[in-house]
């Protein structure tokens, strides 16, 4: 196949490329700049270095495709001061903006789209559970943020658009998961807030699989929750991760202090949504590390 990647550099766009280039597919990968030679992948015969000036001034080079899958968006774990959320959301919408333009100029355009989104679309809560029927709702920055950029997705025009409702995905080159192990490595583990928010996650192989899996089945689309059917609370992941890598866990942090140190942004960490993946179960699809001790396991040998 020949598929598009935008923001095919970044954690979830290196490992989902790097799966394709091992089944054989052609990738065009769309960076805001090229890489150097020497930092670009070695199957060079597979892959192509594009940047969003080369999709806005040569379509042509975009044509024939059998998918577009656009990661592209600047991260929420910024200081979320007036500029920074301004850079959030421009950036989401600038980029959807690009591949809605480029999908207008194309004769031929692919028939599926797979587009980045986020469980943060459902707003928060200690006692609900969201599917992909469950409303969307904005109650803060983030769950906003995500309104705004699945509304300019809604003006791709695509035969099929997958929306992909990402949650917090596991790996250890890149995302969240590094982050959130530091602590625990300085022996300073512990909950966060009350601990009874919930974390919804995924790993970083299962969702290179599912975004395989929607752009091989043509009766999947609209969104898509990529979350693993185990979320967990806050406390329940930190005891995970105590026992699966032997450290301790002890070292509870206040949400006043949190709040103090982040300012909104502690919201992320303190705020969560327990989602489920009813439409990818629906259709099939098996998840590989379904529970999270399997999957901080995998991380843990890797």
């Amino acid at each position: 196949m020949k598929i598009t990647v935008c923001g095919g550099t970044g954690f979830i766009g290196q490992a989902l490329c790097n799966f394709w280039i091992k089944e054989g597919h052609r990738l065009l990968i769309v960076t805001r700049s090229k890489p150097r030679p020497d930092k670009q992948n070695e199957q060079s015969d597979l892959v192509s270095y594009l940047t969003w000036e080369d999709m806005e001034r040569s379509p042509h080079l975009f044509e024939d495709l059998d998918a577009l899958v656009n990661l592209a968006g600047s991260t929420l774990s910024q200081r979320w001061t007036q500029t920074g959320k301004e850079r959030i959301l421009y950036s989401r919408k600038k980029t959807v903006a690009s591949v809605a333009g480029l999908m207008r100029r194309l004769e031929r355009k692919p028939p599926v789209v797979v587009q980045a989104s986020a469980a943060g679309v459902y707003g928060t809560s200690e006692n609900e559970v969201f599917d992909e029927n469950s409303p969307v709702r904005v109650m803060d920055f983030p769950s906003g943020v995500v309104k705004a950029w699945e509304d300019a997705a809604d003006l791709i025009e695509a035969d099929r658009l997958v929306k992909l409702r990402i949650s917090v995905v596991l790996g250890n080159k890149g995302g969240a998961f590094p982050k959130m192990m530091l602590p625990y490595k300085l022996g300073f583990g512990g909950r966060i807030g009350n601990g009874r928010q919930w974390m919804s996650w995924i790993h970083i192989e299962d969702i290179v699989a599912l975004i395989d899996y929607c752009i091989a089945h043509p009766e999947i689309s609209g969104p898509v929750n990529a979350a693993s059917p185990d979320a967990v609370t806050n406390d329940e992941f930190g005891r995970a991760v105590s026992k699966v890598f032997r450290r301790p866990y002890w070292f509870p942090v206040p949400s006043f202090l949190l709040r103090a140190v982040l300012g909104e942004l502690s919201l992320i960490l303190l705020k969560g949504q327990r989602i489920i993946p009813t439409k990818a179960e629906a259709h099939g699809f098996r998840f590989r590390y379904p529970q999270l001790t399997e999957a901080l396991k995998q991380l843990k040998g890797s």
